[in-house]
């Protein structure tokens, strides 16, 4: 066996396999060597720079996000703007999160040059990673429950990706753990590192986007900021940038059925769950996320699903644009808080989100025959929305 010749700071050694221990200077002998791996791989560093390249290229070219106004009574002194996340390259708000997501496993040295990214999702979160896995040429594997609406298994498949599907929403997690592990690929996570991966304090995040967006604005600093919450990610910048800003903006989340946040929440309890998955797909989860950051905010609302519905349907009939079920759950909460700010007089105005397009949940949302498969009713609270913007008494 031929000595290893290690040459270091100065120093040229040669350690011969069966030498003593090289702990110290053995007295007459040689100096001690400098230990020293060098694991760099220019083929690897190219590859590497080549594709942040491609991923910083694709928010330069995306122009910002529409902020929309929802009509409402001039009289009220109250404006409801709608942040349009929907119009990204793949149609949602999680398309900033898979970019900053990307960039952060990049970076890292987590995503590597023919190793699959794996991630567990809902949807629109592995629509949107499909898109960037195929921008800097990896395979993308999303691991989802099997009631995924079938537009975003196109979409994903459009893009390159494919679907693994699970019948459990509660294994997302394991299963795509799993799998990240048996092909030697990167599991992304984005429930765990969604809150780290943002750059909270600007960089053109959603928060500081709205912010300039409202510059010109009768009332530039809204009361109120009213999100969703699927990784908690969101909610998590806008409040840390509103507390950064020093603004005098509150937020809150709004919360669906069969998600535990909203518990977490009221009950201070890290550990609530839920026997259930989300109806609304995006948002909602079976288990508090580590990206949700119960601390940063200031409110949640529990919504109905027959509510969320209720709203996405009359956000139609008020701007003519279909959005999916999240956008409802927001919007009802934005409008509960306009109803409360008329009742005290005050104006000012409120911001929520389009999360993502309808016509990705023309089988649910847009279903009758699916709301009365799945049990709601959304009548009573399209009678109470009519209600209010017709009066602008909240009848409940």
């Amino acid at each position: 066996m031929s000595p290893e010749v290690i040459v270091r700071s100065g120093v040229n050694s040669t350690v011969r396999p069966g030498a003593a221990d090289a702990t110290g200077p053995v007295p007459g002998g040689p100096a001690t060597p400098t230990l020293d791996v060098d694991r760099t791989d220019t083929g690897y560093r190219s590859w590497l720079k080549e594709a942040v390249r491609k991923v910083q290229a694709d928010a330069n070219r995306s122009a910002d996000t529409h902020l929309l106004l929802f009509p409402l009574p001039e009289r009220w002194g109250i404006d409801l703007y709608l942040k349009d996340e929907s119009t990204h390259p793949t149609g949602s708000l999680k398309h900033r999160l898979a970019r900053s997501l990307f960039l952060y496993g990049l970076c890292n040295g987590w995503i590597r040059p023919d190793r699959p990214v794996i991630e567990a999702s809902s949807g629109s979160t592995a629509v949107s990673e499909a898109y960037f896995a195929n921008l800097v040429g990896v395979p993308f594997i999303a691991v989802m429950p099997r009631t995924t609406s079938a537009e975003k298994c196109r979409l994903i498949e459009f893009h390159g990706g494919q679907c693994h599907f699970v019948d459990d929403p509660r294994t997302m997690y394991q299963e795509a753990a799993a799998l990240a592990e048996r092909s030697g690929g990167h599991y992304m996570d984005q429930f765990t590192y969604a809150e780290r991966a943002t750059d909270w304090r600007g960089n053109n995040n959603i928060a500081e986007s709205v912010y300039s967006q409202l510059r010109l604005e009768r009332h530039p600093e809204p009361a109120w900021i009213v999100a969703t919450a699927g990784t908690g990610g969101t909610s998590a910048t806008i409040a840390r940038y509103v507390h950064y800003m020093q603004y005098d903006t509150r937020v809150c989340v709004a919360d669906p059925e069969n998600s535990c946040f909203f518990e977490g929440w009221r009950d201070h309890d890290a550990d609530a769950s839920s026997d259930r998955g989300s109806r609304i797909e995006g948002i909602g989860r079976p288990r508090m996320e580590p990206s949700f950051v119960p601390g940063a905010i200031d409110r949640m609302m529990k919504v109905p699903d027959a509510a969320s519905v209720a709203a996405v349907r009359a956000l139609e009939r008020a701007i003519g644009r279909k959005a999916g079920g999240s956008t409802g759950t927001g919007l009802w909460s934005a409008l509960k808080i306009v109803a409360e700010m008329v009742a005290e007089g005050r104006t000012g105005s409120v911001v929520t989100l389009i999360c993502d397009p309808g016509d990705r949940y023309l089988d649910k949302y847009y279903s009758d025959a699916w709301l009365e498969d799945q049990g709601l009713d959304m009548a009573p609270y399209a009678e109470t929305l009519a209600s209010f913007l017709a009066t602008g008494r909240w009848p409940e």
